[in-house]
């Protein structure tokens, strides 16, 4: 059996042994083994993190927007060079398929394209004149050190996407929280940064810790933003104790998306898309569709209908390229899974299709597989329909109308995505107008917006101001200084300073 390589963390461009006693497992979801081990990093190693990016920041906030935006295009064109590494390496630590890891990655180029956009989304606003012989400019500045803390399921676009190339475009210096399980996607990513890009030492550190040590990021007060992604709970608490300590924070969390699928619409092509939705990735994202709201008079048909698409999905190696459903992310994640699957039972729930006991081909038997499940009639109260589960599981919720199939949707405490299959416009209309969820689909089983605009959650789903990518992005990222000008002259001189300076005209 070959040695376990052990990795480093990543300070000042460098990569350095940590003084750690703890060390964390990275494995194969498809087939169980162990690919690496990465430190939990020590306080003073997060620390010196922090201190990497803070000296970092002068020099490089004061760059141009040209030499910057040059250094996202180079940025860019690395990232596609190494696509197709960079897909195979996400797909064995995760379990993604081959076709989900590569949007995984190209979901981290595409935010990348949009900062490249950076003198144009850096551009502030200026009026000549407001009041006599003053002129007012606002600019968007960088705020210093940002801290990302990761999650597990999307190693590229999170981490890659969602948070460095705005922070680090419009200037600022990050310090990458990589999720335990999944880093090596993220350190490799990292690794091309600096040793094919040339970005200066510092802009980007990365350290795999516990929460313990991450709790240095919500009161360091070096840091000056945290953009965090995960579970609710946590959220809310680093929401409140990184805000208490006067940092800027997005914190996008848990969901549980509902589609409501009304008696006209199009079921077969409604059907494709909730397989995709619902199933890939395993069902491990914030933006999977887990609970169906079906109009009753198709309530039967419709099941019948998902049951056999699911069943049709061959599950298997993440990285075969025949795979449709690959495995969830670790043993334990494997485990609670389908404890969900129990609960549901035992809340009342109909098991349509029993995905706990998939069988896989060899070598392939020790992967962390869950199948395709299907739970039916489930009801108001039932824990199953209302909390996030995370995997491949499928839950039918029956409503008699819209209006009913609209209050179901909306009393659920989560906000981040909802969806309307129906050939209605007005329908559709009233959906778009009513729904609580920040990210609509009108037969869209996926609603996630390009980087151009906001991924936009509501309610339990988000805590903070402005949300990542688009236009909230950059503003997340930078402070408005506004400057008032006036120069003196003859007239000017021969004037009272009154309270308002001139600001004041009536």
């Amino acid at each position: 059996m070959s040695k376990i390589v052990r990795k480093k963390y990543c300070v000042n461009g460098e990569w350095k042994d940590s003084g750690t006693d703890r060390w964390m497992p990275v494995t194969n979801s498809s087939t169980g083994e162990v690919l690496a081990e990465v430190p939990c990093c020590t306080a003073e190693e997060v620390e010196e993190a922090i201190a990497s990016a803070q000296a970092a920041f002068p020099e490089w906030s004061r760059k141009s927007l040209s030499a910057r935006t040059q250094m996202m295009f180079k940025w860019r064109n690395v990232l596609t060079e190494h696509l197709d590494e960079l897909t195979l390496l996400c797909s064995k630590e995760l379990g993604k398929t081959l076709s989900e890891a590569r949007g995984d990655v190209l979901k981290a180029i595409e935010p990348t394209e949009h900062a490249c956009g950076l003198p144009t989304l850096m551009q502030g606003d200026a009026s000549l004149q407001v009041t006599t012989g003053f002129d007012t400019a606002t600019y968007r500045m960088p705020l210093g050190v940002v801290a990302g803390i990761v999650p597990f399921n999307f190693p590229a676009m999170i981490p890659w996407g969602w948070m460095v190339p705005l922070a680090i475009a419009t200037g600022n210096t990050v310090v990458l929280k990589a999720a335990s399980q999944t880093p090596l996607t993220s350190m490799r990513i990292l690794e091309l940064f600096y040793e094919e890009a040339g970005f200066p030492k510092g802009v980007v550190n990365l350290v795999t810790c516990s929460r313990q040590e991450a709790e240095i990021f919500l009161t360091d007060p070096r840091v000056k933003a945290v953009t965090f992604v995960g579970t609710t709970g946590v959220g809310k608490y680093i929401y409140s104790k990184a805000a208490a300590n006067g940092k800027r924070v997005q914190a996008q969390c848990e969901a549980k998306n509902h589609a409501l699928v009304l008696e006209d619409a199009d079921l077969e092509s409604a059907t494709n898309a909730i397989i995709n939705s619902t199933y890939g990735c395993a069902g491990m994202r914030c933006m999977a569709l887990p609970v169906v709201v079906v109009q009753e008079s198709i309530a039967d048909r419709f099941t019948a209908l998902l049951k056999k698409k699911a069943e049709a999905l061959k599950v298997g190696c993440s990285y075969d390229p025949e795979t449709k459903l690959g495995p969830v992310v670790s043993k334990a994640h494997q485990q609670r899974v389908c404890e969900w699957i129990q609960k549901g039972i035992d809340e009342g729930a109909r098991l349509v299709l029993d995905g706990r006991d998939v069988k896989v081909d060899e070598p392939y038997q020790n992967g962390f597989f869950v199948g395709p499940t299907i739970l039916d009639h489930v009801r108001p109260g039932m824990t199953v329909g209302d909390r996030e589960i995370f995997g491949p599981v499928t839950l039918i919720k029956r409503v008699k109308d819209f209006d009913e199939g609209l209050a179901v949707m909306n009393a659920n405490p989560f906000a981040n995505g909802s969806v309307i299959f129906t050939q209605s416009g007005y329908y559709a209309r009233k959906f778009e107008f009513l729904t609580d969820g920040g990210m609509v689909g009108i037969n869209v089983g996926i609603p996630v917006p390009t980087a151009y605009f906001p991924f936009s959650g509501n309610k339990d789903s988000f805590f903070g101001d402005l949300h990542v990518l688009g236009k909230d992005g950059v503003r997340f990222y930078t402070r408005a200084k506004t400057v008032t000008k006036h120069w003196y002259d003859e007239a000017s001189r021969a004037k009272t300073v009154d309270t308002w300076e001139g600001t004041v005209e009536r």
